[in-house]
């Protein structure tokens, strides 16, 4: 790789890292070529990206972003999934898949610029999706909203009931 070479690649990464919201590094070493592509599946449904890096271009790369925190930890056989717009999906998709393929190690993460421990990749994953906090959101909202239509409407229900009944008699 020439220096031109190396330039663009450290830029993509940049704008990549960049544009990430949460990172996690991944020790891969022990996975064959399968389970990495079927990894790679599994994260691009979630709009994941999992890519394995040069570790020098990746430290370069992360410099001024708000994964710089991973800076020091592109150390070995690394690959690095980054979450663009849902932060909780690359834990989720990277946890099941730990459970699945134990040789999957999952080494830190980054979310907003703070560093997470594996316990903390754990416990991100155990959270609910956005969407899943949105739709709970939404139902708290309408639950007032639904309970007094229910509330103003039971007493027209009775008028209209009483009214048939008197219809029904008389």
């Amino acid at each position: 790789m020439n220096k031109q070479e190396k330039k663009e690649a450290i830029d993509e990464l940049h704008e990549k890292f960049a544009r990430a919201k949460t990172a996690i590094i991944t020790g891969y070493t022990g996975i064959n070529v399968e389970q990495i592509t079927d990894l790679r599946a599994k994260l691009r449904t979630s709009k994941v990206e999992y890519r394995v890096v040069k570790n020098t271009l990746a430290r370069k790369a992360v410099e001024g972003t708000s994964l710089e925190p991973l800076k020091d930890y592109f150390v070995g056989p690394v690959g690095i999934a980054l979450g663009f717009d849902d932060v909780v999906a690359p834990a989720k998709v990277l946890f099941d898949f730990n459970k699945i393929q134990a040789k999957l190690a999952l080494k830190i993460g980054v979310l907003h610029g703070k560093l997470l421990k594996p316990t903390d990749i754990k416990a991100l994953a155990s959270l609910p999706s956005l969407n899943a906090l949105r739709g709970k959101l939404v139902g708290l909202l309408q639950a007032p909203a639904s309970r007094m239509v229910g509330v103003l409407a039971a007493p027209a229900g009775q008028i209209a009931r009483v009214m048939k009944a008197k219809a029904d008699k008389g």
